[in-house]
């Protein structure tokens, strides 16, 4: 008997029991040998769970003849690829610890994170083989770089793989791993700071899963996308370690920009983002209405958004929605909703998800309306991803839910949120200070954000404490919420940064959307956003909201000047590099 049902009917796996993930690999690896584990977009590339499970051996034997083992680490920076959830499984069953870089990463940030981990192989691919290369004579415990696509390394794959001993016992160096053994460091993106290397056990990983399976239970063998970076805990958390938990498939999509036309490829049964993923696909779908040409259709569309939103705002309210409501929006599912979904490729998906920013209620709203109810969550590196998630059916727009079950969470005397449980952190690789100061001697981590909990529980993040904006005049303010607000407020706006700490007023640094602005054509661009900039303050109290702006002429990329590599502003270096820009909505 390998899985069992739980109440709703779900199977439940196995492997959810596993003290390790090495032994939930292993589980699943043997119960679905012959079924599809890993698969490329735009290849015929697709590698059942059977030769998953033998690559690794090989490679683990390859890693073990470098003397890889027990408590060493090994690093990673490869794009999302089956190679890597190969090759990083391979090093986690000799016990070692990975680490993904991001790849957006410059020399000096890559020297500091192997000085930083120590690990004497890096596993990487052609197109960053020059900027490892680069810092290699600074980092002296790196002997082996190991290339998967190309020659230039100390190996290849292959090489590695075919380097084992023969006599290397691959299931006893498996089963020697404990909960407490460190499966992976995430490094933090650094946005105030050097990054830190976040400790995560096999345990808090294994303690994560049972967790979220008891509020979204999973059907296994279902079907996901890998698009964030593997440096990222989203994309280790929900597709490495995932897929050995439930048995999905995962397709790798080395372009995030494809992953929601691949969608419709793969239909997944399980979906989530970032916010901005959700913005520009809602911003895509109504451009996509209003261009409709066939009237009656373009009528139906906007029919079946009136019905969903006014359902949806009645169970916001906590009101009964009713019979006749019911009736009208189960008729606008089955003719409009239901296809879009289908349109999408997401009538398949058991759950979506969103996390690592703020989501306008707008959007989640505007999602609902067509049968796509999306939980916005929250966590961190350090709590293994996921510390609280909207449960489905009672989802709460502007909040991230109550905590996991098995975790606490509370408010300290300054607003700030504490976090206790399973899924908590070891510590911050080789800084016993900062560990120090972010887990008390009660184990309670302080996270750095603010917030406030309901009588029911329910979470709701006004920002980073850090990032806080407190005025002239000494009112706080959130910046996150202040940018929500415009970014929302029109598909023209990919990024906004709000000022404000100390001035007498806000001002924004507005940064335009590649594709909203090419949707929108030769129109007024400048009037526009302006006219958003208005919509966004009818929503803000008089003191949030923006007195003036500047439209930059320039994109912001990933893991350049203003953004980390997962899209989060980098405040400090924007307010230095943008002084002048600052200083004239000011002085103007």
């Amino acid at each position: 008997m390998t899985t069992a049902q739980t109440a709703g009917g779900t199977a439940r796996p196995a492997a959810l029991d596993a003290p390790t993930v090495c032994a939930a690999f292993q589980t699943t690896a043997a119960e679905r040998a012959a079924e599809p584990a890993l698969r490329l977009k735009g290849s015929d590339t697709e590698i059942t769970w059977g030769e998953w499970a033998e690559r690794a051996r090989a490679l683990a034997a390859g890693f073990a003849s470098l003397g890889i083992g027990r408590g060493d680490t090994v690093g990673f920076m490869l794009a999302n690829r089956p190679e890597f959830l190969v090759a990083d499984s391979a090093a986690m069953h000799l016990g070692a610890t990975c680490f993904s870089i991001y790849n957006t990463s410059a020399p000096a940030q890559i020297e500091y994170l192997l000085t930083d981990a120590a690990n004497r192989v890096v596993v990487t691919e052609m197109q960053f083989l020059d900027r490892i290369q680069a810092v290699r004579d600074l980092v002296p415990a790196l002997e082996y770089v190991v290339v998967i696509d190309g020659e230039g390394g100390d190996l290849t794959l292959d090489d590695l793989a075919g380097r084992g001993e023969d006599g290397f016992d691959f299931d006893a160096a498996w089963r020697a791993v404990e909960p407490e053994d460190v499966l992976c460091l995430i490094y933090t993106s650094g946005t105030t700071g050097p990054p830190k290397g976040v400790e995560l056990t096999h345990g808090n990983l294994a303690a994560e899963w049972r967790a979220f399976d008891s509020v979204y239970p999973t059907t296994p063998g279902g079907r996901s996308i890998s698009f964030l970076p593997s440096a990222h805990i989203a994309d280790r958390w929900a597709q490495l370690y995932g897929c050995m938990v439930y048995g999905h498939t995962v397709h790798c999509c080395p372009d995030p920009r494809e992953m929601v036309a691949y969608t419709l490829e793969v239909k997944p049964t399980v979906w989530g983002g970032v916010p901005r993923i959700w913005e520009k696909l809602m911003s895509a779908l109504e451009a996509g209405f209003a261009a409709e040409p066939d009237e009656n259709r373009k009528q139906a569309i906007q029919w079946a958004l009136d019905v969903g939103r006014r359902k949806v705002r009645a169970e916001q309210a906590g009101e009964p929605v009713p019979d006749d409501l019911a009736a009208e929006y189960a008729k606008a599912d089955e003719l409009v909703g239901s296809k879009l979904r289908e349109r999408l490729g997401l009538d398949q998906a058991e759950w979506f998800a969103v996390g690592a920013a703020p989501t306008p209620p707008e959007v989640l709203e505007f999602f609902a309306a067509f049968g796509i109810e999306i939980a916005e969550l929250w966590g961190l590196s350090e709590t293994s991803a996921v510390a609280t998630i909207n449960p489905p059916g009672a989802v709460r727009f502007g909040t991230v839910g109550p905590a996991l079950p098995g975790v606490e969470v509370k408010l300290a005397d300054d607003g700030e949120i504490l976090v206790r449980g399973p899924i908590v952190m070891r510590g911050y690789r080789n800084q016993p200070e900062k560990t120090a100061e972010a887990i008390d001697s009660d184990g309670w981590f302080r996270t750095g954000d603010v917030g406030v909990i309901d009588g029911d529980g329910y979470v709701k993040i006004v920002d980073r404490k850090k990032e806080l904006i407190i005025n002239a005049a000494g009112k706080n303010m959130s910046p996150a919420n202040i940018e929500a607000k415009l970014k929302a407020a029109s598909q023209l706006i990919g990024q906004a940064v709000t000022i404000g700490d100390r001035r007498p007023y806000n001002v924004a640094l507005i940064v335009l959307d590649p594709d909203g602005k090419a949707a929108f054509g030769d129109g007024d661009v400048q009037a526009e956003v302006a006219a958003a900039v208005e919509r966004a303050n009818e929503q803000l109290s008089r003191v949030e909201q923006i007195k003036r702006f500047t439209v930059l002429d320039e994109e912001w990329q990933p893991g350049g000047d203003e953004l980390t590599p997962t899209m989060k502003l980098k405040r400090k270096p924007i307010a230095e590099k943008y002084a002048e820009e600052i200083e004239a909505l000011y002085s103007s």
